[in-house]
């Protein structure tokens, strides 16, 4: 068995579409997954890239992703790494893909200058919870997370 990570090319589209796809359904989220392809291409290969793509491939296949964007803290006064998905496909789960995964956004943190690699978990997921802290990641459980999105958003902006 053969495990490789490459940077995610527009032909991959599709492929990170149906990835999310699988990642939201494992997260019983599946009925919040509202992106358009084509937007999600230009967000991800467009004239600003606000996001970059590991794709993970098990002998060949591609069976696994990393999805994540640059952060920055001031308290560190250098950039982050802010991982926002990563998903393994069932059947290609413990054999070392979702490390390599992990491995490979921190040397890209390190060689970028990155202070830090971040992500969040949902509480429930104790596989993952304790697959991260076998890696060394350590639970933030003194922050809450804040998020205002749909009309909420629209009505701030225009306070």
């Amino acid at each position: 068995m053969s495990l490789s990570i490459r940077a995610a090319a527009p032909a991959d589209l599709p492929l990170i579409a149906a990835l999310i796809r699988e990642l939201a359904e494992y997260e019983k989220l599946g009925h919040e997954v509202r992106f358009d392809e084509a937007v999600l291409g230009e967000q991800l290969f467009g004239a600003r890239p606000y996001a970059e793509v590991l794709i993970g491939e098990t002998d060949g296949q591609a069976t696994g992703f990393a999805l994540f964007f640059h952060n920055f803290s001031t308290f560190e006064g250098r950039p982050g790494i802010y991982l926002e998905d990563l998903f393994v496909r069932p059947e290609a789960r413990g054999r070392g893909l979702g490390k390599a995964l992990l491995v490979e956004l921190a040397r890209l943190a390190l060689e970028r200058g990155c202070a830090r690699l971040e992500w969040w978990v949902l509480d429930w997921n104790e596989p993952s919870i304790g697959f991260y802290k076998s890696l060394g990641a350590r639970p933030m459980d003194e922050w809450t997370v804040m998020r205002v999105d749909g009309q909420a958003l629209t009505s701030l902006a225009a306070t």
